[in-house]
């Protein structure tokens, strides 16, 4: 490895992300990263064609895979045949691999949505007037529908998953790099998923979060728990993105967006110097 590592940053710059700007984050990030790293951006579809020529791949707003998943499995499986680091990891288990892992959380007991993928498990879902049916291959609200409970039975289960239509007060997200706490962000408005605002989470909202980053057992890499706040006060887990998590930094405060780079700076040289690779 170099004096400078090289790294390919994978990105959609062009990408038509609804409340989102991909490019302006990664022109940012990268520009900064550029400090201590010699990069190359390339497009989701070109990375396994090029990463071979770089110490490490980081993976950033490349978009839903399902837009290319044939693609992006190849990436995959080359990437694990031919020992390239990648970043973040390819061992996450939770939308990195589909989002199967919310039925796992939901029998495991732990505060997520309240989520099945079986019709032998209806029972596992409270009363609703209304359920949402979502492809576990899903993203950005991308096939979404919305039944009663009587049609619950005869939907084709499988690809699926089915969860509530929980009434809330506000989703709210953390961030982390790594297993550190970075900041927090809400949308105050429901309906608004993208219109976010500064938060200050309390102790337990933390204890909340952290509880998902360490299920996750991710070494390195950036990982977003997006959650929900009930009527009744508590949180539930929508989400942990772990592949390609938007970071909205042009949110944050100046201080907090260069903590943030530091962090990931640190943590990206500590991946280069482990020989992470998977």
């Amino acid at each position: 490895m170099s004096a400078r590592p090289s790294l390919l940053y994978v990105t959609d710059l062009a990408y038509p992300a609804r409340g989102r700007r991909y490019g302006d984050e990664d022109v940012f990030l990268t520009a900064r990263l550029r400090a201590d790293f010699d990069i190359a951006l390339c497009h989701p579809l070109d990375a396994a064609a090029l990463m071979d020529r770089f110490d490490a791949v980081v993976v950033r707003n490349s978009g839903p895979v399902l837009h290319y998943q044939r693609e992006y499995d190849a990436f995959r499986d080359r990437a694990r045949q031919d020992g390239i680091r990648v970043y973040n990891p390819l061992n996450g288990r939770a939308d990195m691999a589909g989002k199967g892992y919310l039925p796992d959380l939901t029998a495991a007991g732990y505060p997520v949505i309240p989520t099945i993928d079986r019709p032998q498990h209806l029972d596992r879902l409270p009363e609703s007037d209304q359920y949402a049916v979502k492809p576990k291959a899903g993203a950005d609200s991308i096939g979404l529908t919305f039944v009663a409970r009587d049609r619950l039975a005869d939907l084709t289960y499988g690809d699926i998953l089915v969860q509530p239509r929980v009434d809330i007060r506000y989703e709210v997200s953390f961030y982390f790099v790594d297993d550190a706490f970075q900041y927090a962000l809400h949308a105050p408005d429901p309906g608004r998923r993208w219109v976010l605002e500064p938060y200050e989470p309390s102790a337990d909202d933390l204890v909340f979060a952290r509880r998902f980053i360490d299920w996750n057992t991710l070494g390195h890499g950036i990982q977003r728990v997006d959650a929900c706040r009930t009527w009744e006060g508590g949180l539930l887990l929508v989400e942990l993105e772990d592949l390609n998590p938007y970071l909205s930094l042009d949110l944050v405060t100046d201080r907090t967006r260069d903590a943030f780079v530091t962090r990931m700076t640190a943590s990206l040289h500590d991946f280069l110097a482990a020989g992470s690779r998977i």
